[in-house]
């Protein structure tokens, strides 16, 4: 496939572990949409049946025999900004949606939307068809015309588009013409909450995913993303954290110091812009389901980034000669080296966080190598948000308009 799109690092806004939803599905006959936003990768079930038909991980319509085509309402579960997607067909192979398109809105609300029961083997009622008509839904903005779809093989399952429109979208239309299945549905971006009514004296999390925190690079992601870190609920499974592999250059024996942490040279280490800059004042990094392979210690500094405005775009520094991107900030200890446990939350605030001041960017650093499940810094707005103006002024309810924002998030 060669080199990924830098865009396929961000957060998934549409997977339901945040909130993602179905609201509308023309035809569940061989599989449910829900399948389509499922974290996991999609899997492959040799004997498996059911009384509909072979049984398949994603989104699979019957073979139409009337006129039209299916579609689907997917409610963002963080409303954001929309980079691009990757409409994966994995194991559809003789049955995959030939085309696609996606179309997008920002609704206040799901007014109007028909109550939905997700059923194999259903379709959507005259009554629904209704509903659905009132809402006009096939005149919302096309973020992505129609295209044509890789078969489910994995050389060519995963469908990655980018798109060039920046702007904050709450639902999305997924159009397959005319019939078939999907397997995933990712829907890349960054969120963009309304700043302006979140006092300054409000304490939260600034680098959380639903609050426009994103991962800009990592050393390593070779079993679980960096960007897991930002999720909102508590982990549920290992692999929904940020795991390393294990580092070669370990000492062949190993020693610590007084206070129990070992003493390596190695580590491993993520960068994430925060939503907003701000204060950071607490820190929670928790290791959880992380019993055997849990970081030794941990370090967080922070650092202040103010990129010009014709470089504000999504770069994220992955494997490889990466530190060059973050070595010459001035990085700052906001949580000195701590020594950490398996499988807990450890809290840190008062005496134990140093106040650094405002801060865009942090580094979390973990020595020598291992998991770390979830990472909150709690703290206070100050200054700006990192998304830039413009760009969140043309993402209000009311804007329809289809020209290209001039402006890209900042690395």
């Amino acid at each position: 496939m060669g080199e990924l799109p830098h865009f396929v690092e961000l957060n998934d806004l549409a997977s339901e572990r945040v909130g993602g939803k179905i609201l509308f599905a023309t035809d569940d006959w061989f599989a449910v949409a829900e399948n389509l936003l499922k974290p996991e990768n999609p899997v492959w079930k040799e004997e498996d049946f059911t009384e509909f038909g072979k049984w398949m991980d994603g989104w699979e319509t019957r073979r139409k025999r009337i006129p039209g085509h299916d579609w689907c309402i997917i409610k963002l579960g963080i409303p954001g900004l929309v980079y691009g997607f990757d409409v994966n067909t994995a194991f559809f192979t003789g049955n995959y949606a030939p085309r696609v398109s996606i179309q997008a809105a920002c609704l206040e609300n799901d007014d109007g939307f028909p109550d939905r029961t997700s059923e194999m083997g259903s379709a959507a009622s005259e009554e629904q068809f209704e509903a659905m008509k009132k809402l006009n839904t096939e005149a919302w903005d096309e973020i992505l015309p129609m295209r044509e779809m890789g078969s489910g093989n994995p050389a060519t399952c995963n469908n990655i588009l980018e798109i060039p429109l920046r702007k904050r979208w709450t639902h999305i239309r997924l159009n397959m013409f005319p019939d078939g299945g999907i397997a995933r549905l990712r829907v890349y971006g960054v969120a963009s909450p309304d700043w302006a009514n979140i006092p300054s004296n409000q304490l939260l999390d600034l680098v959380a995913m639903e609050n426009g925190g994103v991962c800009v690079g990592y050393s390593n992601v070779h079993y679980g993303h960096a960007r897991n870190l930002l999720t909102k609920p508590r982990s549920k499974v290992m692999k929904d954290g940020w795991e390393t592999a294990r580092r070669l250059d370990r000492p062949a024996i190993l020693t610590a110091d007084e206070n129990g942490v070992l003493q390596v040279d190695g580590s491993e280490w993520c960068v994430f812009r925060l939503g907003h800059h701000g204060t950071i004042k607490e820190v929670e990094i928790d290791t959880n389901h992380f019993k055997g392979n849990f970081p030794d210690s941990c370090t967080v500094e922070g650092a202040m980034v103010v990129a010009p405005k014709n470089k504000r775009k999504v770069s994220v520094a992955r494997m490889g000669p990466i530190q060059q991107g973050f070595t010459g900030l001035n990085w700052r200890i906001i949580l000195p080296q701590t020594k950490l446990s398996a499988h807990k939350q450890h809290f840190f605030k008062g005496a134990e966080v140093q106040d650094i001041g405002v801060v865009s960017h942090v580094r979390l650093t973990m020595r020598p190598d291992g998991g770390v499940s979830r990472m909150r810094l709690w703290g206070y707005k100050q200054g700006t948000p990192t998304i830039p103006e413009e760009t969140r002024k043309a993402s209000i309810p009311e804007e329809r308009s289809k020209e290209k924002a001039e402006t890209q998030a900042e690395p």
